[in-house]
């Protein structure tokens, strides 16, 4: 763990242990089953080499209190629990919100407004304890702490470049849940991607999906502009401006990046890279794919070399993707339109009264999403299962085809070419998991855990301590860790996606 913290210097806390200064009207305790979930989560996303704070231990107690799981308004007791996890620092964007003055359209302050004397000692400490290398080159207080706040800038665009291309959506993105040193800090109701879906929420009382899969990178750089306004005169506003419309830019480079290597295209920078990767998102939101299993099965494509046969074409790997596809009735669920019927029912009247009208109306981005919800949910009424499959059959093998032709662009002009296409296999291998901590696994070890039973707890924590790895890792008596029996007793593999009963999970 030393070389993710080269200061040196470890920051330990206990979360669920009783009010502190911080519970507001609540009792300070945290219960097992979002220990469980924040124990876990923390340790795979370091496996997953993703800056994070990292559990040390996890202590149940004889006390319980009521809580509302499944946020329907029925409350019922659930054991307390302690976690004790450890970062170099818990320091936040929100806590040099401690500082800021009243705001004049919501009349809040915080709770030392106007105290610019700590916020600077605050400046001071966290640049000189955690960024030295900024500390030592700059003699000017003002372009120091410019050079601090890009380096958080960077950081937090490379953070949120990692999450997007593992598939994590962290819940409840606010000030105090961002890191001063670009770690992903506080498991709430995170969730990872099962079927990919941009407009994926993974908080259920986010109900205007303000933290949803799609809004993290702008929900990010929000917060950089709201860190930037509470430094107030430590920062030069244009300076910091300046910084804050790099990010968007930043953030792009940063996913294109990770995304040509989750795709093993590592050679060369083509610029039709960018439209690959969105027409693959695009395929796999349509057809329902499976984030984690579709990316782990691309390695199996192979590049194309002369007098290949017919069967070379990528076929078996796309019945594989199919494979991680949902039905046609879960597709139609998914492209439910979710605007209000009512606001709904006015715009398709408006388009028939007043088509000139509708038109200025439709240009707005949520109604042209939903009227192309409404679009695919008509395609998809008027067809069956099996037809169903044979168009995303012939979807999937003519993206195949684009990313094989791309492929080709890889080995031109080498030698190698087995030695290329080796390295590619073993990146795409080490950089698309094979495993992560869904819903349905975190929900296992629980209702285990709940019952006394803390070995699926441990049997999972093994399983996502080597994320990347090709199969299940064999227990002390020879048998191979496949996942865990769901309520019908049915084998649930941890790399699986996940059975029908996970999509009634409800996390807050």
């Amino acid at each position: 763990m030393q070389r993710d913290n080269p200061c040196g210097r470890w920051e330990i806390q206990v979360k669920g242990a009783g009010v502190t200064p911080y519970s507001r009207e609540s009792d300070g305790r945290k219960v097992l089953r979002s220990s469980i979930r924040e124990f876990l989560c923390s340790e795979a996303m370091a496996a997953l080499g993703i800056p994070t704070t990292r559990a040390a231990s996890l202590v149940t107690s004889d006390l319980y209190v009521n809580r509302d799981p499944l946020n329907n308004g029925r409350r019922r007791p659930e054991r307390c629990s302690v976690v004790l996890r450890i970062a170099p620092s818990f320091i936040r964007f929100g806590s040099f919100e401690i500082f800021r003055s009243r705001n004049e359209f919501s009349g809040r302050q915080g709770p030392s407004p106007g105290r610019h004397d700590i916020r600077a000692q605050l400046v001071d400490y966290v640049i000189d304890t955690f960024y030295p290398d900024i500390q030592r080159s700059h003699g000017n207080r003002k372009e120091r702490n410019t050079a601090f706040f890009k380096e958080v800038t960077v950081r937090t665009a490379r953070l949120v470049a990692q999450w997007q291309c593992v598939g994590f959506c962290h819940g409840v993105l606010n000030t105090d849940n961002m890191s001063i040193l670009g770690l992903t800090v506080d498991y709430g109701p995170f969730g990872f991607i099962d079927r990919f879906d941009p407009e994926f929420v993974c908080n259920a009382s986010d109900r205007r999906g303000r933290y949803s899969y799609q809004a993290q990178p702008s929900v990010c750089r929000w917060n950089l502009a709201r860190l930037a306004e509470a430094l107030g005169s430590e920062l030069q506003a244009s300076q910091a401006g300046a910084i804050l419309d790099e990010f968007m830019p930043l953030y792009e480079t940063l996913y294109l990046a990770n995304m040509r290597r989750k795709l093993g295209l590592l050679r060369r920078k083509e610029p039709e890279d960018q439209e690959l990767v969105s027409e693959l998102l695009r395929l796999m939101h349509n057809t329902g794919a499976d984030f984690t299993n579709t990316f782990r099965l691309l390695s199996g494509v192979s590049c194309p070399v002369a007098g290949e046969g017919k069967g070379a074409t990528g076929g078996p790997v796309v019945d594989l993707i199919l494979e991680q596809c949902v039905s046609l009735e879960e597709l139609k669920v998914a492209n439910k339109p979710t605007m209000e019927p009512r606001e709904l029912a006015m715009a398709l009247s408006m388009a028939q009264t007043n088509p000139a009208m509708f038109g200025l109306v439709a240009d707005r981005p949520e109604v042209a999403h939903q009227l192309e919800k409404m679009g695919r949910l008509k395609e998809l009424l008027s067809t069956n299962q099996d037809e169903l499959r044979a168009k995303q059959r012939e979807d999937w093998l003519l993206w195949i085809s684009q990313y094989r032709k791309r492929l080709v662009k890889e080995c031109d002009g080498a030698r190698e070419v087995c030695t290329i296409e080796e390295e590619r296999i073993r990146v795409m291998d080490s950089t698309n998991p094979r495993v992560v901590l869904r819903n349905y696994i975190a929900q296992n070890a629980i209702q285990a855990a709940e019952n006394g039973d803390f070995s699926e707890v441990r049997r999972v924590l093994k399983v996502l301590e080597n994320p990347y790895s090709k199969g299940m890792e064999k227990d002390k008596e020879g048998r191979k860790d496949e996942g865990r029996t769901d309520g019908n007793q049915n084998c649930v593999p941890y790399d699986s996606k996940p059975p029908v009963w996970a999509r009634e999970i409800c996390v807050t």
